[in-house]
C-alpha cells in the first residue's frame, strides 16, 4: 500500500486561493485580449487590427452612451410630465371641492339681500377669506364692460347706446386659482 499523496490545496492552509491559473488551461485572465477577439486571424495581430477594433469598440461605446442619455432624457420627460398631471389633477379636485361650497355663499348672499346681514356677515366673511386664501376669487364685474368669457348675460337692457355695460350682478361668479368655476350672471345695459 502506498501511502497518499497529500493534496496541495490542503499545504496552503484553509485560506489559499489555489494555485494560480494557467492561461493554457482556458481561463480567462482579468484584462486579456483573445485572439478571437479579434477581427485578424490568430497569430496574425497586428496594430493595423488592434486599431480597427479599438474604433469598433469605441463606436459601439458611443451608441451605447447615446441610447443612455436618450432613455435618461425620456425618463426625465416622463417624471415632469407625471408630476405635471398631478398637479393638475390635484388642482381639479380642489376646484371641485371648493366649486360645492358656492351654494353656501349664494345661500349667505341672498340672506344679506333679504336683511340678515348681521347675523351672517362674519360667517360669510371667515368663509370667503378662507376659500380666498385657498385661491378662490369672487367675479363681481359691476359697472364694468361686459365680458363673455367670465359673465353670463341673462337680462338685456336697451341704453344710450356704445358698449355693453353690466348694470346689475344677479348672481357672483367665482374662479378658483384662475380657472373660471362658475361666470356671474349679469343684467347688461346696450
Amino acid at each position: 500500500m502506498t501511502d497518499p499523496q497529500p493534496d496541495p490545496i490542503d499545504e496552503l492552509g484553509p485560506d489559499a486561493e489555489g494555485p494560480p491559473a494557467d492561461p493554457a488551461d482556458g481561463e480567462v485572465v482579468e484584462g486579456e485580449l483573445l485572439a478571437e477577439d479579434l477581427t485578424a486571424p490568430p497569430g496574425e495581430v497586428t496594430v493595423e487590427t488592434l486599431v480597427t477594433d479599438l474604433e469598433r469598440v469605441s463606436a459601439e461605446r458611443d451608441q451605447f452612451l447615446d441610447a443612455y442619455r436618450r432613455t435618461q432624457a425620456d425618463f426625465e420627460n416622463f417624471k415632469k410630465q407625471s408630476q405635471r398631471r398631478a398637479d393638475d389633477e390635484l388642482q381639479r379636485r380642489l376646484g371641485g371641492f371648493v366649486e360645492r361650497f358656492l351654494p353656501v355663499l349664494d345661500a349667505c348672499d341672498a340672506a344679506r339681500q333679504h336683511g340678515a346681514g348681521d347675523e351672517v356677515e362674519p360667517i360669510v366673511g371667515a368663509l370667503l377669506a378662507a376659500l380666498e386664501k385657498e385661491g378662490l376669487s369672487r367675479i363681481d364685474p359691476l359697472g364694468l364692460e361686459f365680458d363673455p368669457s367670465v359673465a353670463e348675460a341673462v337680462v338685456h337692457e336697451p341704453g344710450g347706446g356704445g358698449e355693453h355695460v353690466v348694470s346689475e350682478v344677479l348672481r357672483p361668479g367665482y374662479a378658483y386659482q384662475g380657472r373660471l368655476l362658475r361666470a356671474a350672471m349679469v343684467k347688461v345695459t346696450d
